[in-house]
């Protein structure tokens, strides 16, 4: 089975146009920050193209998870960064159990396009402690003690839970990540929301973090929560099957056909759109296009 999805759009006052202007995310807020383009999570939920939440669908249809999953365990976004994004870091899973109303977060991004000099921030640059941290937050100096790493079209990040991290201003990006949406930011350029220090330093990683290979290829990412792939087709893909996992597919240039092998036809697809392909179905892309599709671990 494949489902083309209606995302969730969400704004923010770091949130650009690229996402309405060039990936068709059509909505009446002030700008599209983000669009969940695959999310079963309460805050925003995709919905099928008949306009029915995907988690109600699954509720209904737990099998299209496949392995024995009972809830959608990932969710994925494109992100415009028309500015810079507050530095940030996510919970780990111990941290998620021993709090009630946090979720631990592993991500990943895959830089769809950026600004000349864009950059992101992941990882501090020398070995910090508590302390350390919370007197460079005061004193205005953070951004000094992190890694800001230049960054191109086509680079790979994978963050995990417990990392210092930021996208920078002028990056258009696909974030794939464990279903989540809690954030403890430590800083924001000034722009009056609320930090969460406290929180921020019980989870945060304060070894030095070396700068991560910037990847390319087909295997964007392979971790314990999920494995994601780039293909580019210019004719047809070549058939992908998975017994125990749903797919999420989203194509990120051009157009082209998805279709479920032995059919004639299939669902028109182009850049900006979403697809859930459930367990057990053999698909494929036609086209001239380019695309990511992520499975869970």
């Amino acid at each position: 089975m494949i489902l083309k999805l209606k995302p969730f759009l969400r704004s923010a006052l770091w949130g650009g146009q690229r996402l309405r202007e060039e990936y068709g995310k059509v909505c009446e807020l002030e700008n599209v920050a983000e669009s969940w383009e695959l999310s079963c999570h309460p805050v925003g939920m995709t919905l099928t193209e008949n306009d029915v939440a995907l988690a109600d669908f699954i509720a209904m249809h737990r099998e299209v998870l496949g392995g024995g999953c009972e809830k959608m365990p990932l969710l994925v976004k494109l992100i415009d960064a028309r500015e810079n994004l507050s530095v940030q870091v996510h919970p780990t899973a111990a941290y998620a159990a021993a709090h009630p109303g946090t979720e631990g977060k592993n991500e990943m991004w895959y830089i769809l396009d950026c600004a000349p000099d864009s950059h992101i921030i992941r990882g501090f640059r020398e070995d910090m402690t508590r302390e350390s941290v919370r007197a460079a937050i005061a004193d205005g100096t953070l951004l000094d003690k992190v890694n800001k790493i230049p960054v191109k079209k086509g680079d790979v990040f994978y963050i995990p839970a417990g990392t210092i991290h930021a996208l920078g201003k002028g990056c258009l990006a696909a974030e794939i990540q464990q279903s989540s949406d809690t954030t403890f930011r430590v800083y924001d350029y000034g722009r009056g929301r609320q930090l969460h220090i406290g929180e921020a330093l019980d989870v945060l990683e304060l070894r030095a973090a070396s700068v991560p290979v910037q990847t390319s290829g087909k295997v964007l990412a392979d971790c314990e929560y999920f494995r994601v792939c780039r293909e580019d087709v210019d004719g047809e893909s070549e058939p992908v099957f998975s017994r125990d996992s749903f797919t999420h597919l989203m194509i990120t240039e051009g157009r082209g056909e998805v279709l479920e092998q032995g059919k004639m036809s299939g669902r028109s697809a182009k850049k900006g759109e979403s697809f859930f392909i459930s367990a057990g179905t053999r698909w494929q892309v036609k086209g001239k296009c380019s695309v990511i599709y992520t499975v869970k671990k």
